[in-house]
């Protein structure tokens, strides 16, 4: 075997599938180009006005569509060829990204314009996103789950969160539309891969019934299962204190740490080298560890996470606090959307995956404001304070209830990691 495919057995093994092996490199293409976006949309409605609420607004066009189309795009899935809506949604993503290059390169671009194709392109990301979540389980044995979201959220955090906004940021000083344009071919690059999915039939059809019985079919699925709905709402909950928090992130580290705007990058760098770890180190915790206790230790370094940043000032005391929190986060999501993955049935994925997005980003939304009032009337260490406490109480009201989500983990289904 050559050095070349050794690799590729250790990241990918082959009993993942050829299939789960093309959905990869559309996951990869996809967030690479994502990644991008993450420094060039800012970028360029800052270079088209002073006006502190346009930026803000451009952060609102990201977040908004979830709320907005969230449980539609969980509907759609159910009801569709999956593997069509990500094929059509990049495709379109892909147009919509190189005319927006296009009107940039040519020097009309305006504020509303962008605006607008920033939402334009949030929302077609809400419905290929929740989609393509939906397809690894249809791909991959249920023992094996562990392993395949881990390598997918590999790819988010190298190339989507600390590959692509130093890349897309240096491509938008060769000119303003050449990260779009360069996003528009990664979109169309992750078409071609998924065109060469085959995915197995999904069985219980939703021709039958109207999309609103569908969504609350989602809903009641979720409130009635033990172990989602405890999920679901410690996301929630969580979002909220996390939202707080980091929501006035770059005031913190300017401010507080002494950073400046350069030292702002440092932070979210730090974060994702401690995703990195998280990646290399899964394997071996889930070896160890059941999903269910990884659970609760996420929820108890994420609540000291928020202590300790209220505390310090020095940034090379919160430097490794961030570390930290950044492989926790890549060990928590791969663990929770397991744990999903696992107790949903196929034709339930796209439903109750959008319950939780609408359950992640309704939080994110609440705790923006929650810290946004609390830093301007008290300072800005005072929503971290806030997310401390919340945390805090948040996790002996819920410790229990996690019995849940660790019976969802049984010896006979535990993962295989590579």
């Amino acid at each position: 075997m050559s050095t070349a495919a050794r690799v590729v057995e250790a990241v990918l093994p082959r009993r993942l599938g050829t299939g789960f092996r093309w959905l990869i490199a559309s996951s990869w293409a996809s967030n690479l180009g994502d990644g991008l976006a993450l420094a060039a949309g800012p970028l360029l409605v800052a270079s088209l006005t002073r006006d502190p609420l346009p930026v803000a607004l451009a952060a609102l066009a990201s977040w908004l569509p979830p709320l907005l189309f969230g449980l539609s795009a969980g509907v759609l899935s159910d009801r569709v060829d999956r593997r069509l809506i990500v094929l059509v949604v990049d495709v379109v993503r892909a147009v919509l990204l190189a005319g927006l290059a296009a009107v940039v390169l040519a020097g009309a671009a305006t504020v509303p314009l962008v605006l607008g194709a920033l939402f334009l392109l949030a929302t077609a990301e809400v419905f290929a996103d929740n989609t393509a979540s939906t397809l690894t389980p249809m791909l991959v044995a249920r023992a094996d789950l562990a392993v395949a979201n881990a390598r997918v959220q590999t790819g988010f955090v190298t190339v989507n969160q600390l590959a692509g906004p130093p890349l897309g940021a240096a491509l938008f000083t060769l000119g303003a539309g050449t990260p779009f344009a360069a996003q528009a071919g990664l979109c169309a690059l992750a078409a071609v891969f998924v065109s060469r999915l085959r995915l197995p039939p999904l069985e219980g059809g939703r021709a039958s019934t109207t999309p609103w019985h569908d969504v609350l079919e989602g809903v009641r699925w979720t409130a009635r299962h033990p172990a989602v709905r405890v999920l679901v709402a410690t996301i929630f909950i969580f979002n909220i204190t996390f939202g707080a928090a980091w929501s006035v992130l770059v005031l913190y580290a300017t401010q507080r740490l002494g950073l400046g705007s350069v030292g702002f990058g440092l932070v979210t760098t730090t974060g994702a080298l401690g995703g990195i770890v998280g990646v290399l180190a899964y394997g071996w915790i889930t070896r160890h560890v059941s999903l269910g206790n990884l659970l609760r230790i996420g929820l108890v370094v994420e609540t000291l996470t928020h202590l300790a940043l209220a505390l310090v000032r020095s940034p090379w005391l919160a430097l490794p606090v961030f570390f930290v929190f950044g492989a926790h986060a890549f060990v928590w999501g791969s663990t929770s959307i397991t744990v999903r993955q696992r107790a949903v049935p196929h034709a339930l994925q796209g439903r109750v995956g959008a319950v939780n997005t609408v359950g992640t980003f309704g939080g994110l939304a609440v705790g923006s404001g929650v810290g946004g009032v609390l830093a301007q009337q008290h300072g800005v260490t005072a929503p971290f304070w806030f997310a401390f406490a919340g945390s805090a109480v948040f996790v002996v009201l819920v410790w229990r209830s996690l019995r849940h989500v660790a019976h969802a983990d049984e010896p006979e289904d535990a993962p295989a990691p590579a």
